[in-house]
């Protein structure tokens, strides 16, 4: 089976933009030494549907499979730098979710 790209869905309210800022002044060359894209983040969600609507930040970002998404997580220099993440906001969700194969 080939690699498919997988997409990282996060969802977080700030509470310490300071430290949320230093968190994303540090995430992005982290993101890039994986090849990880950054796709987009919204703090004005419009909800539907559903029992629960989501508050906050919604932020998605892709690497190019799931193998490097875990090596990016479990990197020691990314979860030092997440406890900024973990001082400045509270996480709803951190989700992977894959990508489709290539259709031939």
């Amino acid at each position: 089976m080939s690699q498919v790209p997988v997409y990282m869905v996060v969802n977080l309210k700030i509470s310490d933009p300071v430290s949320y800022g230093k968190y994303e002044a540090g995430f992005f060359p982290l993101l890039k030494k994986y090849d990880g894209k950054f796709i987009t983040y919204d703090d004005n969600l419009a909800s539907f549907e559903g029992e629960t609507p989501l508050e906050g930040r919604v932020i998605i970002f892709q690497f190019p499979s799931e193998e490097i998404a875990r090596a990016w997580y479990a990197d020691p220099e990314y979860q030092a730098l997440s406890e900024l993440r973990r001082a400045g906001t509270s996480l709803n969700f951190l989700a992977m979710v894959h990508g489709l194969p290539p259709r031939h």
